[in-house]
């Protein structure tokens, strides 16, 4: 019959999508009880498919009611003594594919949101030496990245630490494939590589349609 392909169809994606929140519950306890974070919030959920290293989970705090997507990988240097190097705090969401890198510190404030494929990195990796291969050079010095409460990160876009501390203020919208290499004040849009502040009028829902136009 025609519409019995259909209903086969939506009964493999109920399927699928039951058994996939089955491997993330699953995978959630698992990390909860035997991975040694400082912190761990209640509400915690780490799709089975994201990505985190027991070694670097005494360097991670984690808030309440965070969402940890497919694919979304959380890393961090292991060097000194009980040091925190990513702090996430209630409420905020990780989008897929999301990279979260920290050498010194990533400070995530209460309710921020990544879409997919969002990098957020306070180091790069050394180059300068051009008589030694880049992989032995080891990461640079680097530097702190704190992004306030409520911010909206868009698809793609990277926040790039190097020097001291840069801080997104509160309420802030970057745009998707924006480039972010310094502070902003609270209430920013911020666009473009390298990004720069843009007027608020209408800047939002250009964002938006461009976000409709990717899933399109």
């Amino acid at each position: 019959m025609p519409g019995s392909n259909h209903l086969h169809h939506d009964s493999d994606q109920e399927y699928e999508g039951f058994f996939s929140k089955l491997l993330t519950k699953l995978n959630t306890w698992w990390l909860t009880v035997m991975y040694p974070f400082a912190n761990m919030g209640q509400g915690v959920e780490f799709h089975h498919a994201s990505e985190i290293s027991r070694q670097v989970t005494p360097r991670i705090s984690l808030g309440n009611q965070i969402k940890i997507g497919r694919h979304a990988w959380l890393t961090c240097g292991t060097e000194g003594q009980h040091q925190l190097k990513i702090i996430i705090e209630d409420g905020c969401r990780i989008g897929s594919c999301c990279t979260i890198s920290s050498k010194n510190s990533i400070h995530l404030e209460r309710g921020v949101v990544l879409a997919p494929d969002v990098l957020i990195q306070d180091h790069a990796h050394a180059y300068e030496d051009v008589s030694r291969p880049i992989k032995v050079q080891g990461p640079t010095p680097g530097g702190k990245i704190r992004i306030g409460e409520g911010c909206r990160i868009g698809r793609g876009a990277a926040i790039l630490g190097g020097r001291g501390e840069l801080l997104i203020g509160r309420n802030c919208v970057i745009a998707p494939d924006a480039v972010v290499m310094n502070s902003f004040p609270s209430d920013s849009v911020i666009s473009g590589n390298p990004a720069r502040a843009v007027p608020r009028t209408g800047a939002v829902k250009s964002l938006a349609g461009r976000e409709t136009t990717r899933r399109t």
